[in-house]
Parts: C-alpha cells; structure tokens; sequence
C-alpha cells in the first residue's frame, strides 16, 4: 500500500511512522524545521511507556507533486489548512485513491468532498496524546493509539480491507465503523465542549467539572450539539450528553484540549470548526445553539493567532 500523508505533526507523524515501520510504503509532507530534521535524521516516535521507535531514513518532501499516484492520503493538517491541502494533493489522487481525514470535526469531509467527489473520501476519527517534541521527534503520551475509519455507505470494502490490515499490523487499534457519520459525531460531541470550555476558560477540565455553573455550561454546550448532530439525522442517543458529562468526569484532571493549547502559544484556532461549525450546521435545520456561539464570539479575536518575534 502506497501511502502519502499531508500533515506531519503530532497525528500525522505518529501514524504515518507506525505505518512506515509495519513496512508500508509512506511518503510524508512535511515543511520547516521538521522538513529538515526528517530529511537528516529520519522520524523518532517517543513513548516513555511502549518504547521509542526510530526510522533513521523516511520519505519526506515539501511537495506532494513529486510523489506520484498513491493508494492513500492521510490529511492530518489543521483544519484551517483543510482546503489548501486538498488543492496540493490532487496531482496525486487518482481514480482509486482514497483520501482520508483524521482531522477534528465534522465539516472536514465535505470540503474534501467537493474537491475529489464522494467516493474518494472515507471517513476517519484518531484517538491518540501527541506533539512534536522537537524536529523530527513525535512524542506520545499514554498508550492509547485508536483509529476508527470507514466508507460513508457502510460497506467494507477492499481498500478499507487493506488498510484495516495495515493498521493492525502496525500495532494500532484499529477499527472499521459501519456507520462513520454517527462515530464522527459521537467524537465531535466531547471534542467541541472540552474544546469550547478549556480554551474561553483558560483551565483543564478538572476545574469546569467541579464548579457547578461552569458545568453546567459545559453540559448546555455538549446538548447543543448532540441537538444539532440528531437534526441533521445522526443516530445519537437523547441522553448522550449527560453520557459524555459523566466521560468528563472519568478522564484526567489536567487534561485539557489542543485548542486550549493553540490559544496559550499564539497558534491559529480550530474554533471556526468547532463550535462554529455547531452554529452554522445548527442554523441549517433550525436548531439553536447560544453557548457554542457564546464561545465562537469570545475566541474570533484570538482565531487567526498572533506572529511573535
């Protein structure tokens, strides 16, 4: 399996590595720094608890172009770099490659939909603690390293076939969904509350679970949601944001979200994406939705990040 994958970071990086040390053939795409450290030194996967895997020599380039044709494109860029991406990859996508996102959110495949037609895209949601450590180092917190894909019609098909089996070698849990739309959602519910509330409140979750009114607006954003998801016709449960309040009050106290992370640095915020995606799906089927526009307004003055030095 021929594989490019549009987006090195933290995601793109860790899985594209595991698939290049299961023997896959991967090229990735790169920029900066880490372009160069890829280059010289190859890619490092650090995890204090499985043990570190080093490629000494990868495929990398700045330019998908050069890459030729390939089976699989994994897009793991911020979203904001969504558009940009598919336009880069489309010298390599050809009539049977699938294009596959596992980027945060649900809007991501319509854009890549509209670019490459509905029966290129599958759908794809990652589970997995990473960052770029340095240049050419990702590193991995925890253990978990899950990936859930699938095509939107629920077969499973011989590219999904395939790629499950490649996954699995390379020591991810993988799964195949037969209902991709439901589980990006059942991600997209948690991910946009924890989201919304670590980065307008500037803490992790521990403290937003214990104050009773940050709670509860913790809550309103996850029923808006789920609210939004079930008029658009996903097969979410009535109950399923009390069911992730109570899977908040599971996790770590310190965990906190990437957006709430992209805020203290100066980054680029998903926010546009997140809970501005619940309130522009929310007014296509009439569906109210306060909170998360509360948090989308809060944000838009920090959403394109600031340049520093």
């Amino acid at each position: 399996m021929k594989i490019a994958v549009m987006g090195s970071g933290g995601v793109g990086g860790f899985y594209g590595g595991r698939l290049a040390h299961a023997g896959c053939d991967v090229t990735f795409v790169a920029r900066g720094a880490h372009l160069e450290a890829m280059r010289e030194n190859g890619l490092l996967i650090e995890n204090e608890a499985q043990g570190d895997i080093h490629l000494p020599k990868v495929n990398v380039t700045d330019d998908p172009a050069t890459i030729g044709p390939v089976d699989l494109v994994i897009i793991a860029v911020k979203l904001w770099d969504t558009e940009a991406a598919a336009r880069a990859i489309r010298p390599i996508v050809g009539p049977r490659t699938a294009v596959l996102s596992i980027q945060n959110g649900v809007i991501k495949d319509e854009i890549l939909r509209r670019e490459f037609g509905e029966a290129a895209v599958m759908g794809g949601v990652a589970y997995v603690g990473t960052r770029i450590a340095r240049p050419g180092v990702i590193r991995q917190t925890g253990t978990l390293q899950r990936l859930v894909f699938g095509e939107y019609d629920g077969r499973r098909s011989t590219r999904a076939e395939a790629l499950l089996e490649a996954l699995l070698r390379a020591g991810i849990q993988a799964e195949l969904s037969t209902d991709i739309r439901r589980t990006l959602w059942e991600k997209y519910v948690f991910l946009v509350g924890l989201s919304g509330t670590t980065a307008t409140m500037r803490v992790p979750i521990g403290p937003i679970r214990s104050n009773p009114q940050t709670r509860a607006f913790l809550l309103d954003m996850l029923e808006e949601t789920v609210a939004v998801g079930r008029a658009h016709g996903v097969a979410l449960p009535e109950n399923y944001a009390e069911d992730r309040l109570a899977f908040a009050d599971g996790v770590a106290a310190d965990m906190t979200s990437s957006m709430h992370h992209d805020l203290e640095r100066g980054n680029p915020l998903e926010v546009e994406w997140l809970s501005g995606g619940v309130v522009r799906l929310g007014r296509q089927v009439g569906v109210p939705t306060p909170v998360n526009r509360a948090v989308w307004d809060i944000l838009a003055l920090h959403a394109a990040g600031r340049r520093t030095g």
